[in-house]
């Protein structure tokens, strides 16, 4: 194991280097197989049976950060089991053991296709991932292209936090439903709340700022 991930902290530094793909990270063929087949064994659920990643979620990163810091997200999947996430109350809640916390949010989609054309709502982190977990409604994403998005902001470490100039022509468009869940590394730079083609905009979603572990 230790070789195992060894070998995929190097790849990441090759990745940062200049093999970053479109949306995200991307990692040689092996190391893709690697990270599907633990993801589809399901070693990483601790009993969490509610909802599978994302087609968009980039396994490989998973992979990397669940080994790293594995008690973290046993935490988190556990306490998404065992809570009835449709009537726990919205606001945030500390998970027992941990330093991680649950923003549980009842609100809307507010991102038009207007506020895309004008450059808004994008952001991407270096000391936390987010976790975004839709238990109720449809929420609607967007992955910024890497060779054509530009930081508008100077990043500081208290704030973690960048904000882009983007091509809204080149967005990679998401729309999450109960059932999957989106996790957005410092890699995925994104938009979140983005008004879907849904009937309704209404929706709960939960919001875990997972530790990010080089």
């Amino acid at each position: 194991m230790k070789k195992i991930l060894s070998a995929l902290a190097l790849c990441g530094l090759m990745t940062m280097s200049g093999w970053a793909q479109t949306y995200t990270n991307e990692y040689p063929k092996e190391l893709q197989k690697l990270a599907a087949k633990w993801v589809k064994r399901g070693e990483w659920r601790n009993g969490f049976t509610k909802a599978v990643p994302a087609e968009q979620v980039n396994l490989v990163e998973f992979y990397i950060q669940y080994h790293r810091n594995p008690e973290q997200w046993k935490a988190l999947f556990r306490w998404l089991q065992e809570n009835d996430l449709l009537s726990v109350p919205a606001g945030r809640i500390p998970i027992p053991g941990t330093e991680l916390t649950v923003s549980v949010e009842d609100g809307e989609n507010w991102c038009s296709e207007a506020d895309l054309q004008a450059g808004k709502g994008s952001e991407s982190h270096y000391q936390k991932i987010d976790f975004m977990y839709v238990v109720k409604g449809t929420e609607g994403f967007c992955r910024l292209d890497h060779e054509t998005s530009t930081p508008t902001n100077t990043y500081k470490p208290e704030k973690d936090r960048l904000e882009y100039k983007f091509d809204a022509a080149r967005l990679e468009r998401i729309t999450s439903v109960p059932g999957t869940f989106n996790i957005m590394f410092p890699c995925d730079w994104h938009i979140a709340k983005v008004k879907t083609q849904a009937e309704s905009q209404q929706l709960r979603v939960l919001v875990i700022k997972v530790n990010y572990k080089l």
